[in-house]
Order: C-alpha cells, then structure tokens, then sequence
C-alpha cells in the first residue's frame, strides 16, 4: 500500500517562497506518477504539476508555470514543489497523489489511486 505525507506548507507573503516535500512509502516508485493537487475553499481541485518518477517527465498548470518547479529525489522516494513568487491565489490545501503506469494526467485528478492529507499553503500580507 503506498503512503503519501506532504509536508512544507505554511504563511507566506506574496511573491515569497515555499517548498512541499511528498514522502513516499513504497518498495518502489518505479512507473508511478506523481502529482501535486491544491483545492481553494469553495473552489474544485486542480492538478498544479505532476513528475514521471523513474523518467523524470514533468507538466505544469499554466497558472504555475515559471513560478513552480517539481522534482524527485528517487533514493528518499521524495518528490518536492518548489513554489516561488507565490500569489495570493495560490492559497489552498495542497495534496501530492500517486497513479500507476497511466501517465501524468494532470487534468484528471479522479485518476489518481493514492493521496496524501494535504498541506495548508497561504499566501497573505
């Protein structure tokens, strides 16, 4: 059974910085997809951006892109978000997932099989 525990969120000021870490317990990530998910209240959840784990593919949001950077440290089975010139906006819960074999599929969040608890992300002066 694979365990996902997101950690790193908290206060920011906008256009600061923050990076989430998804620890993984698995006996391997091979060929799995890993996404990170943010839900606003009220609003629905979004894919933000997704990594291949064992062939490094990523895919962004557009309302990311430039300002997030995914990536994965395959021996810590850790996939991190770093979040730079944070908006407002960008305020939500954030969540890592895990889908096997099927693809990034950032769109698709009813995709994914395995999720974490999420981490409080807020960005405000």
């Amino acid at each position: 059974q694979l365990q996902l525990v997101e950690s790193g969120g908290g206060l920011v000021q906008p256009g600061g910085s923050l990076r989430l870490s998804c620890a993984a317990s698995a006996f391997t990530l091979d060929y799995y997809y890993i996404g990170w998910f943010r839900q606003a209240p009220g609003k629905e959840r979004e894919g933000v951006s997704c990594i291949g784990f064992t062939d490094g593919n990523t895919d962004y949001a557009d309302s990311v892109k430039g300002r997030f950077t995914i990536s994965r440290n395959i021996a810590k089975k850790t996939i991190y978000l770093q979040m730079n010139s944070l908006k407002p906006e960008d305020t939500a819960v954030y969540f890592c997932a895990a889908v096997e074999k099927r693809g990034c599929l950032l769109r698709v969040p009813e995709a994914y099989d395995y999720w974490g608890q999420g981490t409080q992300v807020t960005v405000s002066s």
